[in-house]
């Protein structure tokens, strides 16, 4: 009888610890994808440091500056928004990303290599957060930002919102100067979605309008509203032209503090 008693006693241990270790095991699964979702929306960081040498080549193109820069005898393609720079100027760029394989639709040409910067060191990006995010300008030459990569333009046509104060995509890039500081209201598709950066949620809206190649295609709007990437929403907000966050977050227009309707 005590030996029965003792197989029963170690039978129910050994059940017991089962028991345990399946659902410590139920609750841990989830843990992993979770653990890769933040990674995968953490900022993306500069892949290369800051380059600095000589002008050895230059040209302008899709709103976008072109250079070969040579230092040592090593030459090193880069390309910033557009800036007036000459051949022989010496010139020092912040940090950015290095692309294999980059086509320009624009030059109709394909670097082996090249460097995506925000700019010269100590000068503002009139474009996204630090200039040009990971991945610069895409297939579509369009500046990104970092955190919120520049998003290729989808084939959508979106009717525009009715009103005085209403504008498509294009119109608030070709008339952020005119549109400082005011009201306006757009409709479009959103595109992609950062929630709390800088204490905002950060949309991305289009509407078809608008030039991939100069980034035109393309309106972030801030805002306390959640919309899900895919909805079609009408946005009402304050346009601001060359606005700077500070940390790099710096757009040449955004729509602030914005509503935004489905």
């Amino acid at each position: 009888m005590r030996r029965l008693s003792m197989l029963l006693a170690v039978n129910l241990t050994f059940v017991t610890s089962a028991l345990v270790h399946s659902a410590y095991a139920y609750t841990m699964k989830p843990v992993e994808p979770q653990r890769k979702q933040a990674a995968d929306t953490k900022a993306a960081q500069p892949n290369t440091p800051s380059l600095s040498g000589k002008i050895v080549e230059t040209m302008n193109s899709g709103g976008y500056t072109y250079l070969c820069i040579e230092k040592d005898g090593k030459k090193t393609w880069a390309a910033v928004h557009e800036m007036k720079v000459s051949v022989g100027d010496e010139i020092s760029l912040e940090p950015g990303y290095e692309m294999e394989g980059f086509t320009s639709k624009t030059l109709n040409r394909t670097f082996d290599k090249i460097v995506f910067s925000a700019g010269p060191v100590g000068a503002a990006s009139p474009h996204g957060h630090g200039g040009m995010g990971h991945g610069g300008m895409g297939s579509s030459e369009g500046m990104g930002s970092k955190g919120t990569a520049s998003v290729p333009q989808e084939k959508i046509k979106v009717e525009k919102a009715s009103g005085k104060s209403a504008y498509t995509v294009a119109e608030l890039h070709e008339k952020r100067a005119e549109l400082d500081q005011k009201n306006v209201t757009v409709k479009g598709k959103v595109v992609k979605v950062s929630g709390g950066i800088l204490g905002k949620n950060w949309i991305h809206i289009q509407d078809g309008t608008g030039n991939p190649d100069a980034g035109s295609h393309d309106i972030v709007v801030t805002s306390k509203d959640v919309p899900s990437v895919g909805d079609m929403v009408t946005v009402e907000g304050t346009v601001y032209k060359d606005k700077d966050f500070g940390s790099g977050y710096r757009y040449n227009v955004i729509i602030e503090n914005a509503s935004i309707k489905k």
